[in-house]
């Protein structure tokens, strides 16, 4: 049952910040020496870097910047996630310029697009891609200056971040006030991204820091964050940038910054974080490793035991998880509260879970057009089939709902974007009277939860006239069998003499997980839960053919599958 929102479920408290100016020295201000990034340096070691010696750290590199010339540049910033590249993205912010975030794991041809179409006049790259910025090179005109975050090479308009922060803090000192007095404009481009770019080439999606600033505060108000944080996801995208770096930055969080992908398990007991961001993805095969782990040690009949207990322990208000399921909670380091989910729709089963061992698993909903957020699940208050509650001052519609009230979800707010560079025609086509077409289908429900179908282009369209939305079936079927590794639905032939189109499957199954259970004929395990899914569905949902493929699905560098049925 649940309660009135505003009376039962009030608002955060989230001071307001002005301009990343005033987010830089409120940082310094309020948190002082705390520590606001660790992070690991060569030889394994940890490293704190306080919220004041940070302030100061981007002080002086913003006005090396200025010296350089390019205080009011388009600068692209590119590289794996490290301290170096949070440092440049908060400086550059600050800027009177534009910051440009580019995928590190894109194709020189698409890299070389993005700088040129950009109008990127530097760019600030980890060593590891110096190399590929330097065979684009030629081909880039624009492009003036590199900035290495690392020892450069040889070569004219190269620089080292480590020597133009040295020579900032001396202009600093002989009163260079070009960069910490910057008029700030709030209102103009300040963020360039540029989407996958899966249909053709990628769209410049144009932010202000308006829009930035109120994804953190607004945010912030619907959840409620705690004190260290392991920052996993790439620094690229604006899931990771907008919440993971500036919202947990602006709550004066510890933001301990995980290398790669290796490494997130080990970090989670060095840095022992109270909070991470992750997508679905991760979240399911950490949970798939824990029953795997409690199947090969014979206590997976145990643990769902202290799960029943437990529950049935919290209906009348005693708490005992932390006791309970310190072994488990153990392997993210002993101290995680919560988890923070987008990126994809979750699977119900997989919060309960996580609230079963005393670990918060909220969803929420974003696109990079509303810098990310539009929605998202709250602590207290919550529908885990739902992608949450709109942000506060944002506006939601169902466009051309059908008759179970799904349709194209439009977000109307200062979330949303300034509209796609260089792209009058694109930029029409999807805003009009303020309210941007996200392109997705789904519905509101009760209490105002926002839950999410498919996307537009995804629907099949049947003979008689039913919309399918292959997501909302393979999200089912994922969660009826767990050794369902990848799934595509998509619409094909009933047979090879007849024009009736029906639903196939085409599936990679998790064999290795199969195999750990004693499964040896996974196809079968698979076919037998279609056929169970099928006996529940109305006909025109039934699937009719199945294709199994021996390798992964194509994806793109966010790990989405490319469809190919479209």
């Amino acid at each position: 049952m649940y309660k009135n929102l505003k009376e039962n479920y009030p608002l955060y408290d989230v001071r307001t910040t002005e301009s990343f100016r005033a987010l830089l020295d409120e940082g310094a201000e309020l948190f002082g020496d705390k520590a606001a990034f660790r992070f690991k340096v060569k030889g394994g070691e940890s490293k704190s870097v306080s919220y004041r010696a940070f302030r100061d750290e981007a002080n002086a590199f913003g006005t090396a910047l200025y010296e350089l010339g390019l205080g009011k540049a388009h600068i692209a910033v590119i590289g794996e996630n490290c301290y170096g590249w949070a440092r440049t993205y908060f400086t550059l912010l600050a800027t009177e310029g534009v910051v440009i975030p580019i995928d590190k794991d894109l194709s020189d041809e698409e890299t070389q697009y993005i700088l040129d179409f950009s109008d990127a006049e530097a760019v600030v790259c980890t060593k590891g891609l110096e190399a590929k910025i330097d065979r684009l090179l030629p081909s880039l005109p624009k492009l003036k200056t590199i900035i290495c975050l690392g020892e450069p090479a040889e070569g004219g308009n190269r620089y080292a971040a480590d020597a133009l922060i040295a020579k900032g803090r001396e202009l600093l000192g002989n009163g260079d006030t070009r960069f910490t007095k910057a008029p700030a404009d709030n209102s103009v481009l300040k963020e360039l991204l540029f989407t996958s770019g899966t249909t053709g080439k990628s769209k410049g999606v144009m932010l202000s820091a308006d829009t930035l600033l109120f994804n953190v505060m607004q945010s912030q108000k619907l959840m409620k964050i705690t004190d260290v944080c392991l920052s996993v996801l790439p620094y690229h995208h604006s899931y990771e940038s907008t919440c993971g770096l500036l919202t947990m930055f602006h709550h004066g969080m510890t933001i301990c910054i995980n290398e790669s992908l290796r490494s997130v398990l080990p970090n989670f007991k060095v840095y022992k974080p109270t909070e991470v961001q992750l997508v679905p993805l991760f979240v399911e095969k950490i949970y798939r490793g824990i029953w795997d782990k409690a199947e090969e040690t014979g206590k997976a009949g145990m643990l769902r035991k202290l799960i029943k207990f437990s529950n049935a322990m919290l209906k009348v208000g005693i708490d005992l998880r932390k006791k309970l399921f310190a072994s488990v909670t153990s392997t993210f380091g002993g101290e995680l509260l919560g988890i923070i989910c987008g990126g994809a729709p979750l699977k119900p089963f997989l919060p309960d879970f996580f609230d079963s061992i005393g670990i918060t698993l909220i969803n929420g909903y974003g696109i990079s057009e509303c810098g990310p957020l539009v929605s998202i699940n709250r602590p207290c208050f919550h529908d885990y089939e739902s992608v949450g509650l709109p942000l506060p001052e944002t506006e939601i519609r169902i466009d051309n709902p059908n008759e179970n009230g799904e349709g194209e979800i439009c977000v109307k707010g200062r979330n949303v974007m300034l509209g796609y560079y260089k792209n009058e025609a694109a930029t029409a086509e999807a805003i009009t009277d303020g309210w941007f077409h996200t392109g997705d289908i789904g519905k509101l429900g009760h209490d105002g939860f926002l839950f999410i179908t498919g996307r537009m282009k995804n629907v099949i369209i049947l003979q008689n006239g039913k919309n399918v939305y292959p997501e909302e079936i393979e999200d089912k079927l994922s969660a009826m069998c767990e050794y369902i590794g990848e799934i595509i639905i998509f619409a094909s032939k009933k047979d090879e003499n007849s024009e009736q189109t029906v639903l196939g499957a085409e599936i990679f199954p998790d064999a290795e997980r199969a195999k750990i259970h004693g499964i040896s004929d996974v196809q079968e395990v698979i076919k037998k839960a279609i056929s169970d899914y099928n006996e529940k569905e109305p006909s025109y949902k039934v699937i009719k053919n199945i294709v199994f493929r021996t390798e992964e699905f194509e994806k793109t560098t966010s790990k989405k599958i490319k469809r190919k049925y479209n």
